[in-house]
């Protein structure tokens, strides 16, 4: 059988309570014909004479107002979203995005929306929301590392290229400058001894961004270019490459770096001033004497 809610003559709303309760009410002289009623999960409201169950008890006389102590009221005050709650879900989210820097946030904010919402004695809803931004950000936070540990090595790996695309400019500044050079005298390599002297130009060109030291040079010159005629010279002979011998280091193979500077790669400056990339098992293909 249906339950109804009515509005008594002070005003409030009363109920739900059944059709039997209300016919005692009315039989009490508590309603009357225009008692607005309506039935519970239904929004609108009419008089008690237009409710057949009801309206062949109905007295004439107006009713006094309800007591508040004369039945259990109900009342349903509609429920307010914590706005913590939301924000935990959208940064939780918004950590897929951010590599899990807001999912931080987010985790916080979803733990004291779910006490406050717990807390509030039903006047605080979205406990699901809250709930869910917690995991949410929860799982981001824990992808952090595996994040990082997929990020790392790519990260590596682009440093490194970046390093070597920075070393190439060096040397084909470096091989620019002693073409320079030759052009200005005679069409002659500078002299070993001291080509770092004899060709000048910004110090940072002499400097290798991956070598670790504070030496003013990280490059050699190939001695056995030393004061030769360029046109007489083999283009692909080495002229410029990696050393730790410092600054106007000069010599031959035996003055390369052991170890590569980029992951596996080589970089040599040639004659002809291009500039190779060479990986470690193609060191025996390079040319040394002009």
């Amino acid at each position: 059988m249906a339950n109804y809610i009515i509005i008594g003559g002070d005003g409030r709303e009363y109920g739900p309570v059944s059709g039997e309760q209300l016919r005692q009410w009315i039989a009490d002289g508590r309603a009357h014909a225009s008692t607005q009623v309506r039935t519970e999960g239904a929004t609108g409201w009419q008089p008690l004479s237009a409710v057949p169950e009801l309206a062949a008890g109905l007295k004439s006389a107006p009713p006094p107002p309800l007591s508040p102590a004369a039945v259990t009221t109900t009342t349903i005050a509609p429920k307010i979203t914590s706005a913590l709650a939301v924000t935990s879900l959208v940064l939780g989210i918004l950590g897929m995005f951010s590599c899990g820097i807001t999912a931080l946030a987010g985790l916080i904010c979803g733990i004291v929306a779910v006490v406050k919402v717990k807390n509030s004695g039903g006047r605080l809803g979205g406990g699901g929301l809250a709930l869910a931004g917690t995991i949410v950000s929860g799982i981001f936070l824990l992808m952090i590392p595996v994040l990082a540990a997929m990020m790392l090595p790519a990260l590596a790996a682009a440093k490194q290229k970046a390093e070597a695309i920075n070393c190439v400019n060096n040397e084909k500044e470096l091989a620019l400058a002693i073409r320079i050079y030759s052009g200005n005298n005679n069409d002659k390599f500078p002299p070993a001894a001291t080509w770092c002297d004899a060709i000048g130009g910004s110090p940072r060109f002499f400097k290798c961004p991956a070598a670790d030291s504070d030496r003013r040079c990280d490059y050699a010159f190939n001695a056995k270019l030393d004061g030769m005629d360029a046109s007489k010279v083999n283009p692909q002979t080495v002229m410029i490459f990696e050393s730790d011998g410092g600054w106007n280091a000069n010599g031959g193979f035996e003055l390369m770096i052991g170890k590569p500077r980029h992951a596996r790669i080589f970089v040599v400056a040639l004659a002809d001033g291009s500039v190779r990339q060479v990986r470690e098992t193609q060191l025996n293909t390079l040319r040394w004497n002009p």
